[in-house]
């Protein structure tokens, strides 16, 4: 690192700033236009989230000028319990602005290169370092300007940081490929989905409805087309109940990778395992959170696993309904399963009773054999391309501190 050389951040910016909420505020957000609004929901580590964005009109976007986003311009959250997390603006979402949680970082482009110090501020210590200063003496967690602009950055030369911004983003750019890929295996089987079971758009129907099913459909409760259990959480008094042998998912892991779940943040032990033998799921069982303000999120497990007691989960009675049809049956009742918990706002919920009884479509038997077939060469794609991102992911969680320290050096 001898030829490496050490800035304020504020020195060589530039730009940092961060915006502020539209005129309005909420309620004056558009759902479709021209002019994005990035908000702390937005921003990830590593990649930007099309989640929740929201668009603004362009008497808004001319009071937030200031912060007008530029391609390559890299997102910090500055502010709440996502402080710290770091993108780059992807370009299709531009023209932009971001508001009052959000600071924009424009670094001059004859000393640091973009992706570059995306990377740098990602590290792992530079990332403790900012969640260290974002706690220190306040209420909330918070990043200030003059904090951003005090940063001690330390670069090789801008050739070299081009080369390690290469390796990183080489890395990033197939994992977000596969990313995508899945995304667009989801659509094609929401769509078959909606066109079989929703439209009854499908193989061998002669369009007899009776009671405005196809003959031989019904309506039954979840109860009565498999087991439902409800997770638990292993008591603090236990920690060695916790490993590294089966997964235990908690509402966090439904994240990422979308439909399918293969691992979790958390693992049991052998011990902890046989502690929560009565809630032990197996493969293709369908989860549901059913507490919080994520509730009503569905994936499907694709491996034995254990949940907490926020989720809810389906062990289909294969004889009567299939996991991927239980799951998009339940995908589809978002709007429903949110409108009928209880609990209010703050803490809504779906309690075991309640969640049994909800009614779903059954189809004949046949048509979902069917329709199961197709959606296990999906999944098997799908879930190749999870495993993949995760080599991928750890490859380069591997290399980025390495490479932003100078431990691996880089030839220009």
């Amino acid at each position: 690192m001898s030829n490496w050389k050490t800035y304020k951040l504020g020195d060589i910016a530039e730009k940092i700033g961060s915006g502020a909420t539209p005129r309005g505020g909420k309620e004056a957000y558009l759902d479709f236009g021209n002019l994005s609004l990035i908000r702390s929901q937005n921003v990830l580590d590593f990649s930007f989230s099309k989640n929740g964005l929201a668009y603004i009109s362009e008497e808004q976007a001319h009071d937030l000028r200031n912060v007008t986003i530029e391609a390559e311009d890299i997102l910090l959250n500055i502010t709440g319990d996502s402080v710290a997390r770091v993108c780059q603006v992807p370009f299709e979402i531009l023209p932009a602005r971001v508001n009052q949680h959000v600071a924009i970082i424009r670094g001059t482009k004859d000393v640091i290169n973009q992706s570059f110090l995306k990377y740098y501020l990602l590290e792992p210590s530079f990332k403790r370092y900012m969640l260290g200063l974002a706690s220190a003496g306040a209420t909330r967690n918070a990043l200030t300007k003059v904090m951003i602009e005090n940063f001690e950055i330390t670069v090789p030369e801008l050739v070299e940081q081009k080369e390690i911004a290469s390796i990183l983003s080489s890395l990033d750019n197939k994992i977000e490929l596969n990313l995508q890929m899945n995304q667009t295996l989801e659509a094609m089987a929401q769509a078959i989905f909606k066109e079989w079971f929703v439209n009854f758009n499908f193989p061998g129907f002669d369009g007899e409805l009776v009671d405005g099913l196809p003959k031989g459909w019904n309506y039954r409760m979840i109860k009565e087309i498999g087991k439902v259990i409800t997770g638990n959480t292993p008591s603090s008094n236990n920690p060695e109940y916790f490993g590294e042998l089966t997964p235990f998912i908690t509402p966090t892991d439904f994240k990422n990778f979308g439909k399918l779940i293969i691992d979790a943040d958390r693992y049991l032990s052998a011990e902890g395992k046989l502690a929560m033998t009565t809630r032990l799921l197996p493969k293709d069982s369908v989860i549901v959170t059913c507490i919080g303000s994520d509730m009503g999120k569905v994936a499907l497990c694709k491996v034995e696993c254990v949940t907490n007691q926020q989720i809810n989960s389906i062990i289909p009675d294969e004889k009567i309904i299939s996991a991927d049809y239980l799951y998009y049956t339940l995908v589809f009742k978002y709007d429903y399963l949110r409108n009928i918990a209880t609990g209010g706002s703050t803490m809504p919920i779906i309690n075991k009773s309640r969640f049994e009884q909800i009614e779903v479509v059954v189809p004949q038997n046949e048509i979902v054999k069917q329709f199961q077939i197709l959606m296990n060469n999906l999944n098997s794609k799908s879930e190749e391309n999870i495993r993949q991102i995760k080599v991928l992911t750890q490859i380069r969680d591997t290399l980025l501190p390495k490479l932003m320290t100078g431990k691996i050096e880089v030839k220009a």
